[in-house]
């Protein structure tokens, strides 16, 4: 695909929508960037934007915007739902996501990973571990910067290793990469989607493209993403904490271990691990998959494992006051990721939750709530329903807070040591906070105050 003399309207200007206009108007296209929001409302600057020649059609969008256009680029934020994206369709026009661009642009193998929760440790894991084995190596997509900004100058010999949402897989069109993995598929961004059948649809278009020579890492732990082994052209790679495989990546006993055709590895204990819980075990074996498909040996998958602690906002270790540990978990914006942040300790938890709700089901995550937690705070526009929720599956103590200090400091006048005060909302946070970095920020200032 080509951009040079093309006319390109890029919708959304976000981080990704942002650089992709910068990129496709270096490219030699002519580029209009529009978004529903005025120029003093945008978090970014796109003056620089001006300076190459990129058009600025902010505020009031209609479908003017559309005439003579070619192409119709997607920032994340933007859906595939939008007025003006089926407007688009209707006139013919070509519909696509920042991360298609980058895939045109890109020259190296690209390794994808997608899931419901897990993809920024996954991906990270596997950037660390190509850094590791000498490989020059770009990390985009949904962390980090925008996907078609990485890969641009990369350089043959290299790689780009791409955490992929199912935001940016609903503008694919020709998008393969070479690796790709399914950590887990569970409800989440429904809202966005529709349907859950949606949501999985959308994710399987990470290997729609994909031909015999390339590898889908699936999930063997979870149906819906087994059974994804049956529509792909590709070489299916399993793992799986729980059954010991006869082809894969796999946990026998505490040892992960890589049976590949002729090949038989292990690559190290669990004991050996920095990171911690059951759902970094699965982490750490999609993203050693990943590895040993591209080619690195087990001795550098092994030595990130054993040193990597973890990424910011994950279960992320704050302080310690008092004899109690603050825990940050503000990516966990959907109760099966704040589940698997419960599962990693041993109980005794203060959890504070909370924010945007996505009217998702919460009767096992209260469930385990009532079992793990000593006291559960609750703020945001979800503290009703979540409280209602909570008290149905017996959680004992249930207390709301106004806001984020607030709820910081009921928790510290509440934990006594062996408790530890984790924040795990389970919602999106765009109540309070412009982004889940945000507010893990804020929490994490919070704590620290308390000194």
């Amino acid at each position: 695909m080509k951009f040079a003399n093309k006319k390109i309207v890029v919708l959304g200007a976000g981080v990704s929508g942002i650089a992709v206009a910068l990129i496709l108007q270096q490219e030699g296209a002519n580029v209009i960037l529009s978004d529903t929001r005025a120029r003093e409302q945008l978090r970014h600057d796109v003056a620089p934007l001006e300076s190459a020649g990129v058009t600025l059609i902010l505020g009031e969008q209609s479908a003017t915007l559309l005439s003579a256009v070619d192409y119709l680029v997607l920032s994340p934020g933007v859906s595939v739902y939008h007025p003006l994206v089926e407007e688009a369709r209707k006139r013919g026009i070509l519909v696509m996501s920042e991360i298609e661009v980058a895939y045109h642009l890109c020259r190296v193998p690209i390794v994808a990973i997608t899931g419901t929760n897990g993809k920024t440790t996954t991906t990270t894991l596997v950037g660390e571990m190509f850094r590791k084995a000498g490989i020059h190596i770009a990390v985009g997509g949904n962390i980090g910067e925008a996907l078609s900004q990485e890969v641009r100058d990369l350089l043959p010999g290299s790689a780009a290793v791409a955490e992929i949402s199912s935001f940016q897989l609903e503008g694919a069109i020709d998008f393969r990469p070479h690796i790709a993995a399914i950590l887990n598929i569970t409800p989440d961004h429904i809202d966005r989607h529709r349907t859950l059948e949606n949501y999985r649809a959308t994710k399987e278009k990470i290997f729609a493209r994909q031909t015999p020579e390339d590898f889908l890492i699936l999930n063997y732990d979870d149906p819906t993403v087994r059974s994804m082994a049956e529509k792909t052209s590709s070489q299916v790679f399993f793992f799986s904490r729980r059954q010991i495989l006869p082809s894969g990546i796999f946990l026998d006993g505490d040892m992960l271990r890589i049976c590949w055709k002729d090949q038989d590895l292990v690559v190290c204990s669990v004991a050996d691990m920095k990171l911690f819980g059951a759902h970094n075990v699965e982490n750490a074996l999609a993203a050693c998959a990943a590895a040993y498909l591209y080619g690195i040996g087990v001795q550098d998958m092994a030595a990130v494992l054993k040193t990597f602690a973890g990424v910011e906002h994950r279960i992320e270790p704050v302080a310690t006051l008092g004899g109690v540990t603050y825990y940050n978990d503000s990516k966990a914006t959907n109760p099966e990721s704040s589940i698997k942040a419960l599962e990693a300790f041993e109980g005794h938890i203060i959890l504070i939750a909370g924010g945007r709700d996505k009217n998702t089901d919460l009767t096992e995550f209260m469930k385990l709530a009532a079992e793990k937690t000593d006291a559960l705070i609750l703020l945001g526009e979800a503290k009703e329903r979540f409280a209602e929720a909570a008290a149905k599956q017996g959680v004992q103590q249930i207390h709301h807070a106004a806001d984020f200090p607030e709820a910081v400091k009921l928790a510290a006048q509440l934990a006594k040591p062996p408790q530890v005060v984790l924040l795990s909302p389970a919602c999106a946070s765009y109540d309070m906070f412009n982004n889940y970095e945000e507010r893990g920020r804020v929490f994490k200032e919070l704590v620290r105050s308390l000194t």
